[in-house]
């Protein structure tokens, strides 16, 4: 043997450091996903403060935001937003156009009474 390859053997062997893009896609997943949930958390909230400061239009921000964040961030909270517009389409006559075009890519639909 030469003495090239006898250094090698007495070295330390270290398990190859994970990729950065594993980490960083974990990372992603749970911030977008606590996002989502905060954006729940508003809507769900966002109803018992419009009724508690009737004179200030606190409830109906805090809802538009919440709305922004879950369906921006969760292919959930896209379908569920979806599926009450489907059943309540009175629900989408309030939603103001940019809101329609950020947050589901699309137009509001013509409603005919």
């Amino acid at each position: 043997m030469s003495h090239e390859n006898t250094t090698l053997m007495n070295e330390p062997v270290y398990a190859p450091p994970k990729p950065i893009h594993v980490l960083r896609n974990g990372v992603n997943v749970v911030a977008r996903q606590t996002l989502a949930v905060t954006g729940l958390g508003m809507i769900v909230l966002a109803i018992p403060v419009g009724i508690a400061t009737p004179f200030l239009p606190i409830g109906l921000p805090m809802a538009i935001v919440g709305a922004v964040l879950l369906g921006r961030n969760a292919v959930w909270g896209r379908r569920w937003m979806e599926s009450v517009m489907a059943r309540h389409p009175q629900v989408e006559r309030f939603a103001p156009g940019w809101l329609m075009r950020s947050v589901f890519g699309r137009e509001k639909r013509i409603i005919s009474k």
